[in-house]
């Protein structure tokens, strides 16, 4: 393409017609869990961030580029963890939204294939997170963090 000039209108409304019908076909596919490998992958990426920063409070004793790599493996790595969860949470949301799915339990209303779908994605990745595990992780590295760091800082 040269600079300034623009598209043929013709292709410019096809492209933006595909679009739009990848993203409604993307949309209607009843929603899948991630494969455990990527569930592994944020799940990991959670306990490492968690590590690193609890760690910094030990390397600040020893060495400044040290922290440093710390922070930024700590930053990336809940990034990365919490991009995921944030995701999964709003997909869940919307599903419960746009399938009116708290008001089809409360009026005990009659759940179609969509519905169905979408509460089984809901429930089964409610019961194969591992947030929980990354949740009480990052309390007790939390605890520990904070027990090293008082006592290097008051009593070493």
């Amino acid at each position: 393409m040269v600079a300034g000039s623009n598209p043929a209108p013709g292709a410019m409304r096809e492209i933006v017609a595909s679009a739009a019908i990848f993203l409604y076909t993307v949309r209607m596919q009843p929603p899948k869990t991630h494969p455990r490998i990527i569930r592994e992958f944020y799940f990991w990426a959670g306990i490492i961030a968690t590590f690193a920063y609890r760690i910094i409070v030990v390397l600040n004793n020893y060495s400044a580029i040290w922290v440093s790599v710390a922070w930024y493996v700590g930053t990336i790595g809940f990034i990365l963890y919490f991009m995921h969860r944030y995701s999964i949470s709003n997909l869940r949301a919307k599903l419960i939204e746009k399938n009116q799915l708290i008001k089809k339990i409360d009026e005990r209303s009659e759940l179609n294939e969509d519905d169905r779908a979408a509460l089984g994605y809901i429930l089964r990745t409610l019961k194969t997170t591992k947030e929980k595990w990354n949740s009480i992780f990052i309390f007790v590295a939390s605890g520990i963090a904070l027990l090293v760091g008082v006592y290097l800082d008051f009593f070493s």
